[in-house]
């Protein structure tokens, strides 16, 4: 008998973490696509529904980190745009 943990380390080796942020959304749009069109198995669709858990938290992490990265930058120091601020000579 299999424990699942084996199973779940063979599904994480079967689906590499993606490369970058685009590739992620590529790859769940595909997953997306592929559900859609009603024609997997249900071991398939569950499988796909799987990976593409992962690639969803993928992808807000790497928005929450992004959020992060900007308000450190900003310094929480947002201000209001003027587009006649910046007409002016």
């Amino acid at each position: 008998m299999r424990k699942k943990s084996s199973s779940n380390k063979e599904e994480t080796a079967l689906h590499p973490p993606p490369e970058n942020f685009e590739t992620a959304t590529a790859e769940l749009e595909q997953i997306v696509a592929g559900m859609e069109t009603g024609q997997m198995s249900l071991e398939d669709a569950l499988s796909a529904y799987k990976r593409g858990v992962e690639l969803l938290q993928y992808c807000q992490n790497v928005l929450k980190d992004s959020q992060q990265q900007i308000k450190i930058l900003e310094a929480d120091m947002l201000k209001h745009f003027s587009p006649a601020e910046h007409d002016a000579p």
